[in-house]
């Protein structure tokens, strides 16, 4: 019988990257988007903190990152990737199974 918590993808799994993903994929269908001041103020993280996340989450190729200017102000914006949802919902249910639900 194999360990289900090896299933537990180790990029999500970081409560951080966690809440950002739970976030992302509760919040928006595909292609919608969210600001990156809009999920700082969400999560309660700091912008330092937030970004140090996402960087990883980017670089697995889980949220799409899109630097803009309204105005002249600049946004960033952020999307779950269809592989970000993919994983997410691979991860949500390899913890149900682990919890036994």
């Amino acid at each position: 019988m194999s360990d289900p918590s090896t299933d537990l993808d180790p990029i999500i799994h970081a409560p951080a990257r966690l809440r950002i993903m739970t976030t992302l994929a509760e919040s928006l269908d595909d292609g919608d988007e969210m600001t990156f001041q809009k999920l700082r103020s969400l999560l309660d993280m700091t912008a330092g903190n937030l970004t140090t996340h996402l960087s990883k989450l980017e670089d697995a190729g889980y949220v799409v990152i899109d630097k803009a200017f309204a105005g002249r102000k600049p946004v960033t914006y952020l999307t779950i990737s269809p592989a970000g949802r993919a994983a997410f919902r691979s991860y949500r249910t390899a913890l149900l199974k682990l919890l036994g639900g």
